[in-house]
């Protein structure tokens, strides 16, 4: 038995080189698990999306579709609600997915947390009865990518070959994109707090520097609730204080905030809220709201970045 193929969880990764390519990949793979009573679903990016769409004529009515542009724009979102949102629907029978969350139009800021997604899912999916096919562009993507991707998925599908990847190692991809960020003081809105009286300070802060910067009305209602639940979290699961900065970085409103604290499960804002749930949904929600999230685990605490996307008429330069 190859090693990946055959087990309940099988992950691979397929290396494609043309529309025609993709197309004679993914058509037969989603149409066969519907031959065989499975639910499939298909996440890939707008234009693919039309592609397979068309391919698959009046089986596409039967297959769950999902711009990968749009559901997955924030990486740290994929796992708990496109993937694990479809897979625990159909918890009966075996489930299908075709998700791309890494194409050539990512950003070199979006990437590590793609690379750390894909890394993920096989913990996310351990055990489980789900195939999750992830499309890789050889003709677009850069040589890190596609080594990343041989690192993190078990089995490779390339050309008619299936076989074991002798390069895989996710914990490895988890640890090289635990990268520190860029410093944030520069320009930022700075504060400390010190306990659940400075909420509404830093509330008001980061909404009113947002404003300052360009964010668009609709969105600072989302930075206010993610500056809510980032430094909640902090001030309860911490000994010490919290760092909240709020800048501009590029294109996007950076909120970072920074503790004393260890982050110790790397899926922790990836597992779907389970019903009754008290606690454990702040980062799912942050992870929702933002376009970007990005954690960095420290030897001496953690800082999570999120990041939403400025309107380029209303931030100026």
């Amino acid at each position: 038995m190859t090693a990946g193929i055959d087990d309940r969880f099988v992950h691979p990764a397929l290396f494609y080189r043309s529309d025609e390519d993709y197309l004679a990949a993914l058509v037969p793979f989603v149409v066969d698990g519907l031959d065989l009573g499975q639910s499939v679903a298909l996440a890939v990016p707008g234009r693919k999306l039309d592609l397979v769409r068309g391919a698959l004529g009046g089986n596409a009515r039967h297959v769950t579709l999902l711009d990968m542009a749009h559901e997955g724009r924030n990486p740290g979102r994929i796992i708990a609600r496109v993937l694990r949102r479809f897979a625990d629907r159909y918890r009966d029978r075996h489930v299908r997915i075709v998700g791309e969350p890494i194409w050539a139009g990512r950003s070199g800021v979006e990437y590590p947390a793609c690379a750390q997604h894909e890394a993920l899912i096989n913990a996310a999916f351990a055990g489980r009865d789900v195939t999750i096919l992830c499309p890789y562009d050889v003709s677009a993507l850069d040589e890190r990518a596609l080594a990343d991707a041989r690192a993190t998925h078990p089995v490779i599908w390339e050309d008619a070959r299936r076989y074991a990847s002798d390069r895989y190692a996710p914990e490895a991809v988890v640890a090289r994109y635990n990268e520190p960020f860029p410093d944030t003081t520069t320009g930022a809105a700075v504060l400390v707090l010190e306990s659940s009286a400075d909420l509404g300070r830093a509330r008001r802060l980061a909404t009113g520097h947002a404003r300052e910067l360009g964010l668009a009305d609709e969105r600072v209602s989302d930075l206010e609730l993610i500056v809510t639940e980032l430094t909640t979290n902090s001030l309860r699961h911490t000994d010490g204080p919290c760092r909240l900065a709020v800048r501009r970085e590029h294109d996007h409103l950076v909120c970072e905030v920074s503790d004393t604290g260890r982050l110790a499960d790397p899926l922790a804002g990836r597992h779907p809220a389970e019903p009754g749930q008290p606690a454990g949904r702040g980062l799912l929600l942050v992870n929702d709201l933002a376009d970007l999230v990005r954690v960095h685990r420290r030897a001496d605490g953690t800082t999570v970045r999120a990041l939403l996307r400025l309107d380029p008429v209303r931030g100026g330069t």
